[in-house]
């Protein structure tokens, strides 16, 4: 990555996302992240941000956010919904960063989804999938909009999440049929891994803790 590109981060003013922005900073990167509240503007600002604001669900805001002066290599999207939001963006928010992704030429895009979605809804008793099911078709209905968007994708479903420091135990894999627990904070790792990773280019990851796998505690 140049020293004039920047990596676009939706998501950032909590979870998943704060944690990768953490992540990026201490490594770094040029980060500018869409923020839809200012409520945690000054926080991110301080940490060495650019902040924009926007709402993913609009996509002029997101044109208007992505295709700035600052040339973006990377979009990561850590962005969803919860149901008294009304309007969910994990699929629509999702679909206007994409598709502006495509039109800004970025080199990449990474999503961050959840087990569950697609295939992996094997992974799940039938308890769950019946309480997340709309949301899980939802981030489905991301995936597929990615997956066939010609864009260079690395799509991550992490299992269940925890606020609690990384263990460094987070790990990547393709079996779609695996699931567990994870820290958010492992998650960011992972993220950040992906950046330089040949290997995760056009690939769907389930992410968990190897100590903490459904079915194989420790």
């Amino acid at each position: 990555m140049t020293s004039e590109s920047y990596i676009f981060l939706a998501g950032a003013s909590r979870g998943v996302g704060r944690e990768i922005a953490k992540c990026l900073i201490a490594e770094n990167h040029k980060l500018k992240a869409l923020l839809r509240s200012p409520d945690t503007k000054p926080e991110l600002e301080t940490m060495g941000i650019k902040v924009v604001m926007g709402d993913a669900l609009d996509i002029a805001s997101v044109e208007t956010a992505m295709l700035g002066e600052e040339k973006i290599a990377t979009v990561i999207s850590t962005i969803g919904g919860l149901p008294k939001d009304g309007e969910r963006a994990d699929y629509l928010g999702n679909k206007n960063l994409i598709d502006i992704a495509l039109k800004a030429q970025v080199q990449q895009f990474i999503l961050i989804s959840s087990i569950g979605s697609g295939e992996s809804a094997v992974a799940l008793p039938p308890q769950a999938l019946e309480t997340l099911g709309p949301v899980l078709l939802e981030k489905e209905k991301a995936e597929q909009h990615l997956i066939n968007s010609g864009l260079t994708y690395t799509i991550i479903r992490p299992g269940g999440l925890k606020s609690e420091p990384a263990t460094g135990n987070g790990f990547l894999t393709t079996d779609y049929k695996i699931a567990g627990t994870i820290h958010r904070a492992d998650v960011a790792q992972l993220v950040c891994q992906c950046l330089t990773s040949e290997t995760s280019r056009n690939q769907v990851f389930s992410a968990i803790d190897r100590n903490m796998i459904y079915g194989n505690r420790i």
